[in-house]
């Protein structure tokens, strides 16, 4: 019989509803949706199939347990009560990655890793019957988050954030998040044999992104996570899992996905990144000024994250940016435009009202998605034919 319990994912505050449909589309109920944080029921195999097929979730947590706590005392004893050695074995190395809280008693950070850890130590004691553990074995995070003093215990499977994908070495100075990235594209109507245009592309991601969509390559297949090592999920159904992601690519023969920048430099770095996702031969970079933005079919998308502010200074220099973005998009015929901002005039300079816009958080900074939507192309003969 398999083992279900609670897996929750944190994501970027604003996209609860695209992580909730990958992880609907991936099988699983979900339990509950949270600023931030989706949950679902899943087993082992979730464990490995979540890590390795969600694009914008920021990592995996086994949930262990909730409790009320207004004391560090309440925080000792619920944490004592949670049944970890299912899950650490008697080396592991454990301790508590991360805590935080929201309208809580207990807010001190340092204080709840402290005082969990010592529980913990406790636990685990009484179950192994040693005092001292060497904590050599293999490591086991624990991250907690308190909410009107509730606190919520997950085991991290994942280490290192999932929008480290492995094929990003080196980044333009504002960077956006790979997950975040994937996040925007779903957002939009684009598939695989649409035209996608970014021309403030940096490091190459958003390209990046969608061409591996456009393969059906899976964004964690080439990383290593957390539970890899565990005892508690085997080596074989780790294998399984990735043999399953690698049976899903399909290199398309013919995409228009292409990634502008003027800086040379990122887009050598734009390039290299791309033959590491294994896509190089699916995005065509080129130093292009927006300016020249222009395309000659009819139906595209520009996808992007333009300057806002955070790197451009000069009030005047975004003003001029945007008007530019707003010409040339509206040359060009039937495109959708789809970029994600802080700037609060972005939309005045533009020259047209976004059609919808989601407030999302890119970072710290506070954004808004614009989504300027295109006409859609007439069906294919073939589309219709086939009912």
């Amino acid at each position: 019989m398999k083992n279900t319990y609670e897996l929750t994912a944190p994501c970027h505050f604003g996209l609860e509803a695209v992580l909730k449909k990958e992880i609907t589309e991936l099988g699983y109920e979900v339990t509950e949706t949270e600023d931030g944080r989706v949950s679902f029921m899943g087993d082992d195999e979730a464990v490995c199939l979540a890590n390795i097929f969600l694009r914008s979730a920021e990592r995996i947590l086994i949930k262990l347990g909730s409790f009320e706590a207004r004391s560090f005392e309440e925080l000792y004893q619920g944490t004592k009560a949670l049944p970890i050695e299912e899950w650490i074995p008697k080396d592991g190395h454990f301790w508590v990655a991360k805590a935080g809280s929201v309208n809580s008693a207990l807010f001190s950070a340092s204080d709840i890793q402290s005082v969990m850890k010592k529980a913990m130590v406790d636990r685990l004691s009484g179950k192994y019957g040693v005092t001292y553990f060497k904590e050599n074995g293999n490591d086991y995070p624990i991250r907690v988050f308190i909410k009107k003093d509730r606190v919520s215990v997950g085991l991290d499977s994942t280490g290192a954030s999932l929008h480290k994908r492995g094929y990003r070495l080196a980044q333009s100075k504002a960077p956006i998040a790979e997950n975040l990235a994937a996040a925007l594209i779903m957002l939009t109507p684009w598939h695989g044999d649409r035209i996608l245009v970014d021309p403030f592309c940096g490091s190459g991601t958003i390209p990046i992104e969608a061409a591996m969509m456009a393969a059906g390559m899976a964004p964690g297949l080439n990383r290593s996570f957390t539970a890899d090592n565990w005892e508690r999920i085997s080596a074989k159904l780790w294998a399984d899992c990735r043999e399953e992601a690698r049976s899903r690519i399909r290199i398309p023969e013919h995409t228009d996905i292409q990634g502008y920048d003027l800086d040379p430099h990122m887009l050598t770095i734009a390039r290299e990144n791309a033959k590491r996702a294994g896509v190089e031969k699916l995005i065509h970079f080129q130093q292009r000024d927006v300016a020249e933005l222009s395309h000659p079919k009819r139906y595209g998308f520009i996808i992007t994250n333009p300057p806002y502010g955070e790197r451009l200074n000069d009030e005047e220099s975004l003003k001029e940016l945007y008007t530019v973005i707003g010409e040339r998009y509206g040359r060009l015929q039937d495109w959708s435009m789809f970029l994600i901002t802080s700037y609060k005039d972005a939309q005045k300079y533009i020259g047209r009202k976004a059609d919808k816009t989601r407030k999302l958080y890119n970072g710290m900074i506070k954004t808004e998605y614009l989504q300027y939507m295109g006409a859609r192309p007439p069906k294919r003969k073939e589309d219709r034919s086939n009912g």
